[in-house]
């Protein structure tokens, strides 16, 4: 596939990137605390915050992998944005506020606020870490995918390098800027995203006299399957295992976003509950315009670029968005959305990073290890170390999953969410009676199930886009385990309470008042 110019591809690219840079040295002279760096000191209204919410939510796998899932499945590729959009409801209703109230710098305040701290923040890290790994690995295939395809490399090395430096740049901005440094990037990185899909959005609308059933009608004449791309099942239909597996991602999509950490962590940036729940509101209507304009986005690629064009594509699926741009506007439009994605990659992993990094060493590091007795200064040296071992770690994952669909990744990651965080948080904030085994139940059984059920699922072996090809140990028929490990969290959490005596009726009291009336909530959480 010709892609324009390598050269103005690279160099747009490199001007987000030294713009960036500067911002991010700059804030970085302000980040002198330990709050600073994990939670941006709390400076963060709830517009700046849901901002950048969106900046972190709106993965390559929003903008790649669900504008190429459309182009090839239609309405069944649309469900991602559905499920991943309506995820926002269950953080709204039920997570935000009282997390804000409850903790201090990650989820495991909350969590151990009235348990025994060392077994749940040792618990409630593990499956941060897990977590955070996963999406990392969504990312960084991503990167290897948009690259590929922007430079013509097709050479299996070629990518790994791409996917070192993407690795690199992120423990950069992580390292120096901490929490303020990532946000901003965020924020630059949400409004160049959102406004690049507006704008080809209505470019298409326009070519098309802004008549969506024209749209629809040039997608399924020029789809091999017809009409059937304007019905569901197409992609999920094929047999009773795939329908039950299309429940299955449904689940993980709609409840995984409220357990995902690196999400759960913005909340701490701003200075009130209030401003907490307007971010939520801000990120629910730019992240629904931008869902929005993957139907129109995915349907045109159908047409302008071809199902067959992009399956052939470096990257596959994932090449949709970058050869719909070069269709619709040439180098120029190429190039601003090649750089828009890789801002879109960096921004997701840097948030990535400090949410693991942070939850190491505030959670391992100083409340398990030091007994919360560490000083604030090593506290962030070995924040800023895990930073460098996750981004290796990611590197080599990321070179793993090169040939996988970004979204479906981040469903993978979504799951392990719903399945070992969400239980144990909705617990902790409405049921009096939940307790340490409870909750130590909840999130290894969940994370366990769900980490096993993945590695013997037809993603891993046994498939044609498998990532190993040409093993065969797959037992469990389903592509996302949600639909056994989400209810299997849940029944553990319950089941680990109800055989446990432990209750601390004054502590429980406590984190009720706090997190429905944001009292104390700015004293050390958790101790």
């Amino acid at each position: 596939m010709d892609v324009g110019n390598p050269w103005v591809n690279i160099g747009i690219f490199l001007v987000f990137v030294v713009v960036t840079l500067v911002i991010v040295v700059r804030v970085s002279r302000t980040t002198t605390s330990v709050g600073d760096f994990y939670h941006g000191g709390r400076s963060f209204s709830g517009r700046q915050n849901g901002v950048a919410i969106a900046g972190d939510y709106l993965s390559a796998a929003s903008f790649l992998g669900i504008v190429g899932a459309v182009a090839l499945y239609g309405y069944d590729g649309l469900l991602y944005s559905v499920g991943f959009l309506v995820a926002w409801l269950v953080a709204l209703l039920l997570v935000a506020e009282p997390l804000r109230n409850t903790g201090k710098y990650t989820m495991a305040d909350v969590l151990s606020f009235r348990m025994r701290q060392r077994p749940v923040r040792t618990a409630a890290a593990t499956s941060t870490l897990a977590i955070t790994f996963f999406y990392l690995l969504a990312q960084m295939a991503g990167a290897g995918a948009l690259v590929s395809l922007l430079l013509g490399v097709d050479s299996t090395a070629g990518q790994s390098a791409v996917i070192a430096v993407v690795g690199a740049l992120m423990i950069v901005y992580v390292m120096i800027g901490g929490m303020k440094g990532t946000t901003w990037v965020q924020i630059i990185k949400a409004v160049l995203l959102i406004t690049a899909v507006g704008v080809m959005t209505v470019w298409i609308m326009a070519s098309n006299g802004f008549n969506l059933s024209a749209l629809l009608g040039r997608a399924v004449d020029s789809h091999p399957d017809g009409a059937a791309i304007l019905e569901p099942m197409l992609q999920y239909g094929t047999s009773g295992t795939t329908k039950i597996g299309f429940v299955s991602l449904a689940i993980a999509l709609v409840f995984g976003a409220a357990g995902l950490p690196h999400v759960l962590m913005r909340f701490y940036t701003v200075p009130s509950a209030k401003e907490a729940r307007k971010s939520v509101v801000w990120a629910i209507a730019l992240i629904g315009f931008f869902y929005l304009c993957t139907l129109v986005l995915g349907y045109a690629a159908t047409y302008l670029v071809g199902v067959d064009t992009i399956r052939d594509a470096p990257g596959g699926s994932n090449a949709a968005a970058p050869a719909l741009a070069y269709e619709l506007g040439g180098t120029l439009l190429l190039g601003i959305v090649a750089a828009v994605a890789f801002a879109t990659i960096l921004a997701v992993v840097a948030g990535l990073t400090i949410t693991a990094s942070a939850s190491f060493a505030h959670d391992v590091y100083n409340g398990v290890l030091k007994e919360g007795k560490a000083t604030p200064e090593n506290e962030v040296k070995v924040a800023r170390r895990t930073a460098v071992v996750i981004g290796a770690i990611s590197i080599v994952g990321g070179i793993l999953a090169a040939e996988q669909n970004v979204a479906f990744l981040v469903s993978l990651a979504f799951a392990i969410a719903a399945s070992a965080n969400l239980p144990s948080i909705l617990f902790s904030l409405y049921w009096k009676r939940f307790n340490t085994r409870g909750s130590t139940w909840s999130i290894y059984g969940g994370l366990v199930s769900a980490l096993v059920l993945i590695a013997f699922s037809p993603v891993v072996s046994g498939s044609e886009t498998a990532m190993i090809p040409g093993a065969d140990f797959a037992w469990f028929p389903l592509t996302n385990p949600a639909i056994v490990s989400v209810p299997l969290g849940f029944l553990l959490g319950w089941l680990g309470s109800v055989t446990s005596k432990e209750h601390d009726e004054a502590k429980q009291a406590e984190m009720e008042v706090r997190s429905m009336t944001g009292a104390g909530a700015e004293r050390a959480a958790g101790h």
